[in-house]
């Protein structure tokens, strides 16, 4: 009897592709061109975070931690998550370390979702949230947000909650748009939440990074949502440290249980030296943030006119560290045709827009970049831009 024929790999890796992002950083090695595309600083992070890190393995914390997170790490955690918040959490039940906010969301997801059970996305999306729901062996359900302010219409997204909907992934500060979402749009999202029994999975990664009077807002806080609320943090971006892969997770116990269980078997546990490090970084002063958040104002106040001097149409980012911009102008075909342009002949990498979105079409006069850079970085990308005008 013959076998029948099987493919190489498994049917969900077959419904998404690998990294855009991270194929446009290997494009910009490749063509030793500036990388506005991948989300990470290309200066120095805190010296006394560094010198923690440094000192923990020098003392030998080289092993293995608890799973879930070396408790004081863990403790540190919910201090800052009181003091921003005023909500109360247990180190002991309701916190997870991870490997990054990306193993976070995937662990969480995995944690509550079951195989035919669905998950709204807000899009444009940071690119692994559609195939984490795939992977969950959920259907993702997506719901646009509308340039130039990135507003949702209320109607479409209750169009998207049904007895399936499991959970609702929220993004704010947003990546790739900058949008920070507004008590109202959260209060919209949560009375959706609470009348369909589901889980609102919160991305805060950017949650210091906030511009021009808007203020960042945890989903938790709102009446009734501290218990259907996962909180997903890491401290990439805060600090500095992308390539540490230190995320964690604040949840009520009993989903915390599912949480640690999936984390326990996709990692086993996020780097020790590196949770000593965090509990250095978790006391920052109060002066740390702000100061951060003058950084990044300046750059985006620094980059966008010169974006738009260039050509672009810029949608103003009110968070985060990326500006999404129309390339309608330059008359390429595809976001795609023009992201290879940039970083072939004009030596910048960005990401096409296509690649935040469920279909290429809304997205395909669409490119991202990103600001976490040097001012002679942006300047250098600003100085090669002007090649476009």
């Amino acid at each position: 009897m013959k076998l029948t024929e099987r493919a190489a790999i498994s049917r969900k890796a077959q419904q998404f592709t690998e990294s855009v992002i991270r194929e446009m950083t290997r494009l910009a090695m490749q063509h030793n061109a500036i990388n506005l595309a991948q989300g990470f600083p290309d200066f120095p992070a805190p010296d006394e975070v560094k010198e923690a890190a440094v000192r923990a393995i020098r003392a030998d914390v080289n092993q293995y931690s608890i799973t879930w997170g070396a408790r004081e790490f863990r403790c540190a955690i919910a201090r800052q998550f009181e003091r921003d918040t005023g909500l109360a959490v247990d180190p002991e039940s309701e916190l997870t370390v991870c490997c990054g906010a990306t193993e976070a969301m995937i662990a969480s997801l995995l944690a509550i979702v079951d195989p035919g059970e669905e998950v709204v996305i807000f899009e444009p999306f940071y690119e692994n949230y559609g195939p984490d729901a795939i992977i969950c062996g959920a259907t993702p359900r997506f719901v646009r947000l509308h340039p130039p302010d990135w507003s949702f219409d209320a109607d479409e997204l209750a169009a998207a909650f049904n007895e399936n909907t499991r959970a609702v992934v929220l993004n704010t500060p947003n990546n790739p748009t900058g949008k920070v979402f507004t008590r109202q749009e959260l209060e919209t999202i949560a009375q959706l939440c609470q009348r369909w029994d589901v889980y609102a999975v919160c991305d805060e990664i950017y949650q210091y990074l906030v511009y021009d009077g808007t203020r960042h807002i945890s989903m938790a806080t709102l009446p009734g949502m501290q218990k259907q609320t996962i909180s997903i943090q890491s401290l990439s971006k805060t600090y500095s440290v992308t390539g540490w892969r230190v995320g964690y997770v604040i949840a009520p116990p009993e989903i915390s249980s599912g949480i640690r269980k999936m984390h326990d078997f996709i990692t086993v546990g996020a780097p020790a030296p590196l949770q000593e490090a965090g509990v250095v970084a978790l006391q920052m002063p109060d002066e740390y943030y702000k100061k951060i958040q003058q950084q990044y104002l300046a750059r985006r106040d620094r980059f966008l006119p010169a974006l738009e001097k260039a050509g672009f149409r810029c949608f103003k980012p009110h968070g985060a560290y990326y500006i999404m911009t129309d390339i309608t102008r330059f008359g390429f075909s595809s976001d795609v045709e023009f992201a290879r342009y940039l970083v072939e002949e004009i030596g910048v990498a960005v990401v096409p827009g296509s690649s935040f979105y469920s279909q290429p079409g809304p997205g395909d006069q669409q490119v991202r970049f990103c600001y976490s850079k040097t001012d002679a970085t942006l300047d250098e990308a600003v100085r090669r831009l002007s090649k476009l005008c």
